[in-house]
């Protein structure tokens, strides 16, 4: 071991730190955007649409292109892209901090997704070359409870950097921890690549998969506003009356399909590909990839609809919202601390399915219990042991989806894994959002369906609650003479937060039953040689 590599081998705990962080910082970046948004409205005037995309370009852009970057980090050195994943990030966060228009707002937000896109699998790729064996698994459930405490910290934060300062900082905040993080990589981290790796030549595969990617992700995300079949009143495009949403599904099921059998037929020409097929022949990497889809749908049951309850049907504002939510985030805490002792006695599967459980659990214990009136209790107390189940849950998953990977390849299949959670997040934001949204509009006109026959003009305040998904609540409280319609979206969005938490349920129970498989773990690897990685 040369004195370099015995220095970042000291300093690999640290690294473990710097990395986590980065990965820390897209993740509270999304959350604070989410609370901040009300001040960025008032304050540049953002239309309806302007606000889905602020939110929507940035997930679009991070999901599409995803796999790219995993790829090409094997070749052109893993901490080299998270680094400069992280400059693009920071420079983007400085021009959304700038944006005086809801058009420059949402480029901005745009190029965040490219450096978002790079930082989120080049972490997973360092973590697989860097730690083996039991440290490996400590590892991942620090990265992996790092993300599910950002997701409860980072609204705190927002709420009081928006009512403090202003939303600007909702941005402003990258900055320095960005530079920090950058800093920190480059003393701890050893840079890690694929050795002799061929040139990268599948340009068409990339651009496929950005298409395909790209294509999916819109229809899942854009399927409520546009119509799932018949097309909207309010849809930006239409074909005669039905919606586009089908034929984007249609079309990235052909280009995915086309790019599989490309790649395959790539890979038995021995030529450079975007989608080592092959890896695919690993159980636990196929299979895990499955449950990481399926959990990751499953997941979203609180995380969305719970911000939206305490602020609407609860009448906190944002920074207090965001306090509700930290029971989630010191289960994670706890969780990422207690792997180290339960490793000893529970593989890594079965702390994965002890997570799960838990989440399910919890779920379960909100739907039966959550009133219009309920008591914080009720709701930190399954936050809490959801926290632990993230934090279980997630990180081993990771692990179990990379442990038989060759190193050399850590970056594709880290990319392909975090393509799998976010195809599933997009799922859980359409099929969650759309069960929790239906519910409140159907759940407050069934409750006001004899005031709606008298009066006709409370229908449209009843759209208008929908729409606003629950917004427009605290404006109709404050007005004696709609007070009864808030009382009644108060008591649907509370329903509407239990139908999604059991929709969520049934996604964490099939993602349960696909962690089978992983429980008969094969000792076999992806065929063909492997590749060395060097580390500098």
């Amino acid at each position: 071991m040369t004195q370099t590599s015995d220095r970042f081998h000291r300093l690999r705990w640290w690294g473990l730190a710097a990395i986590s962080f980065a990965v820390a910082l897209i993740i509270m970046d999304a959350t604070i955007v989410s609370v901040s948004m009300p001040s960025i409205i008032s304050s540049i005037g953002l239309s309806t649409t302007q606000v889905q995309w602020v939110q929507e370009v940035y997930t679009l852009v991070f999901a599409a292109l995803l796999m790219v970057w995993g790829v090409m980090s094997d070749r052109i050195g893993r901490r080299r892209l998270l680094v400069i994943g992280l400059v693009v990030f920071v420079g983007a966060s400085i021009l959304c901090a700038f944006a005086p228009t809801g058009g420059w707002l949402i480029a901005a937000r745009a190029v965040q997704g490219v450096g978002g896109s790079m930082i989120l699998p080049t972490t997973l790729a360092l973590l697989n070359a860097t730690f083996t064996g039991r440290e490996r698994g400590i590892a991942f459930a620090v990265w992996g409870s790092t993300i599910g405490s950002m997701a409860a910290v980072g609204p705190v934060l927002g709420g009081w950097l928006t009512s403090a300062f202003s939303w600007h900082w909702a941005f402003w905040i990258n900055v320095p921890f960005g530079v920090a993080i950058i800093i920190g990589l480059l003393m701890t981290t050893p840079e890690s690549r694929q050795r002799d790796a061929a040139r990268f030549t599948d340009w068409i595969g990339a651009g496929a998969s950005v298409l395909g990617f790209g294509m999916l992700v819109f229809a899942l995300i854009e399927g409520r506003a546009y119509g799932w079949w018949t097309a909207t009143e309010a849809a930006p495009v239409r074909l005669g009356d039905f919606s586009v949403i089908p034929l984007l599904f249609l079309g990235a099921v052909i280009v995915l399909f086309a790019l599989v059998m490309r790649e395959r037929a790539r890979v038995k020409a021995d030529k450079s590909v975007l989608l080592d097929v092959s890896l695919f022949r690993i159980p636990t990497f196929s299979n895990g990839n499955v449950t990481a889809l399926t959990v990751s749908l499953g997941e979203f049951g609180l995380i969305l609809s719970l911000p939206l309850w305490f602020q609407y049907a609860r009448g906190m504002d944002a920074f207090q919202a965001g306090l509700a939510l930290l029971p989630l985030a010191i289960g994670s805490f706890l969780a990422s601390g207690a792997v180290s002792s339960l490793s000893k006695r529970m593989t890594p599967v079965q702390l994965v399915r002890l997570g799960i459980v838990l989440e399910i659990v919890s779920l379960a214990a909100m739907a039966l219990l959550i009133r219009s009136d309920s008591t914080l209790w009720v709701t930190g107390v399954p936050l809490f042991f959801y926290g632990m189940g993230v934090g279980f849950a997630t990180a081993q998953l990771t692990q179990l989806i990379l442990v038989d990977v060759p190193v050399d390849r850590s970056g594709q299949a880290s990319s392909t894994q975090s393509t799998a959670r976010q195809v599933g997040s997009a799922l859980g934001i359409a099929i969650l959002g759309t069960a929790l949204f239906t519910t409140l509009r159907m759940g407050t006109e069934a409750r006001l369906a004899d005031q709606i026959a008298a009066d006709p003009s409370i229908g449209k305040l009843v759209a208008g609650v929908s729409d606003s998904a629950g917004g427009l609540i605290a404006k109709l409280a404050a007005d004696p003479s709609t007070a009864f319609i808030a009382d009644a979206a108060r008591e649907a969005l509370t329903q509407g937060v239990s139908v999604a938490a059991w929709v969520g349920i049934a996604a964490l129970v099939i993602g349960l039953l696909t962690t089978i498989p992983l429980g008969r773990r094969s000792a076999t690897t992806a065929p063909g040689p492997q590749a060395r990685t060097v580390a500098d």
